[in-house]
């Protein structure tokens, strides 16, 4: 997910991709501790978008 394309969203919908992010980043986790993850390469960059959409709604909280 690109910083573009997060900072074109609304705070409520950042909000509900960061909700959905976490869980899914706790799923993955929990698979690859399973030894059940085929692709690890997945959880950096899940992990990365949770900083970009954290980031950004820091940001917007500090403009208003």
């Amino acid at each position: 997910m690109k910083i573009s394309e997060i900072r074109a969203m609304s705070a409520e919908e950042i909000e509900t991709k960061l909700t959905e992010l976490k869980k899914e980043f706790f799923n993955l986790r929990f698979q690859h501790g399973v030894g059940q993850l085929e692709n690890t390469a997945i959880l950096p960059g899940i992990r990365r978008d949770i900083a970009r959409l954290k980031t950004v709604s820091r940001e917007m909280n500090l403009n208003t």
